[in-house]
């Protein structure tokens, strides 16, 4: 077990405030990308007339851009500091807006529409993968490795935040205004955020060997393959337990994901500084198990208030493993490669989403909808091995220490 982090490492409060404008960044960087995730669909499907097919290229894009770029925007954030990542994240979201705003100028001429809002929602994934990456790099170079579950987990609940708060958020502006409405705010929004970090001082980039990088793949594959494997819950219930609860005739399908955002934001406020003062093994083990307890609640629940628990269960279950195995990112990899190793763990989420969702789509269609909450079980159960060898791990560290 890692030991707990020192006084030198400030207060949670002290933590926090260090932290605030960098959560500030990730909450607008993925406000902006919740406002459209309902509003594209009907944008590209009612106003540019084109079918599902098309529906689905331009609403991926971004997330495919977002996962091709994240070893780069660490890389960048490493070598030319984290502050000014961010910044040019800020610049490109700003760029993304413009071309979602000339895409609206086109509206008739749907292909050539579709082309400049392609480029826009590329753009847009670029500049999430600038902004995630290089805030959490930003953070651990403020707060300090020591306190690195906490900016993990911190600075993902503002993510979480931005996205829950994001769908209606953008379905007003576009009852209000139409497209246009979400293509001002995409590019209104990243520079108001540009002004508030503006007065904030830069970290120093570091310069990066390739013997470092690496060694940033073996920090990052083990404890990235357990968030991908615990990240299959989350997919999960964010794509199919809604149409679960609908098939059970509950009402309110929708609560299926509120509860579970609400319950992982509060488990990450009330319970972040756990990684940090338990270890990220520990911490990882426990709240795995948890997650695999909520989704087998959610597999056998015979009435709406027991699907709501498990839903929450797996929400606070999954609030902690990513941010316990990235603690054991933050130790293994190079002190300069820090933002690499986080946009490479950051990605193994990525590629878990990206393609779990057709997996667990055809569970579903060979054995039910329920099924799929028993095999995301059984999946994520698998990380709970690698949280042991990471809490193994953990011990030997202290040991080795304990004895210089």
């Amino acid at each position: 077990m890692s030991a707990p982090a020192s006084s030198t490492s400030g207060s949670d409060f002290a933590v926090f405030k260090s932290l605030a404008p960098k959560m500030a960044v990730v909450f607008v960087g993925f406000l902006i990308a919740g406002m459209a995730l309902p509003v594209i669909p009907l944008h590209v499907h009612n106003d540019l007339d084109f079918g599902n097919l098309v529906v689905g290229l331009v609403a991926g894009t971004q997330f495919g851009a977002s996962f091709l770029t994240r070893l780069w925007s660490g890389n960048f954030a490493d070598r030319r500091g984290a502050k000014r990542a961010v910044v040019l994240g800020l610049g490109t979201a700003f760029v993304a807006g413009l071309f979602y705003l000339t895409s609206t100028y086109f509206a008739e001429q749907r292909n050539l529409s579709a082309v400049i809002l392609l480029i826009g929602r590329a753009l847009l994934g670029g500049a999430e993968s600038l902004l995630l990456t290089g805030s959490v790099a930003w953070g651990l170079a403020t707060a300090g490795p020591g306190n690195a579950g906490k900016v993990i987990a911190w600075v993902g609940t503002a993510m979480f935040g931005a996205l829950a708060a994001g769908a209606p958020v953008g379905m007003a502006l576009y009852a209000a205004m139409g497209f246009s409405g979400i293509a001002l705010a995409t590019i209104i929004l990243p520079v108001l955020t540009a002004l508030i970090i503006a007065p904030l001082p830069p970290v120093p980039g570091r310069p990066s060997t390739s013997g470092s990088r690496w060694r940033v793949v073996g920090a990052v594959w083990l404890p990235g393959l357990g968030a991908g494997l615990s990240s299959v819950g989350y997919a999960a219930i964010v794509t199919f337990s809604v149409l679960l609860f609908a098939s059970r005739k509950w009402p309110d399908p929708w609560l299926a994901v509120t509860c579970f955002a609400a319950a992982l934001v509060a488990a990450r406020i009330l319970l972040g500084h756990l990684p940090d003062r338990l270890g990220g093994g520990l911490t990882a083990l426990v709240f795995v198990l948890v997650e695999v307890a909520g989704l087998i609640v959610l597999w056998l629940a015979p009435l709406p208030i027991f699907g709501m628990i498990g839903t929450a269960m797996v929400g606070i279950g999954y609030s902690l493993v990513f941010p316990s195995f990235g603690i054991a990112v933050v130790g293994a990899a190079p002190p300069e490669n820090r933002g690499m190793a986080m946009g490479l763990y950051s990605a193994c989420l990525d590629l878990t989403l990206a393609t779990s969702g057709p997996l667990l789509g055809l569970v579903g269609n060979a054995a039910g909808l329920p099924a799929i909450f028993l095999v995301s079980a059984l999946v994520v159960v698998c990380a709970s091995p690698i949280a042991l060898l990471t809490l193994r791990r953990e011990g030997a560290k202290a040991a080795c220490q304990a004895e210089s």
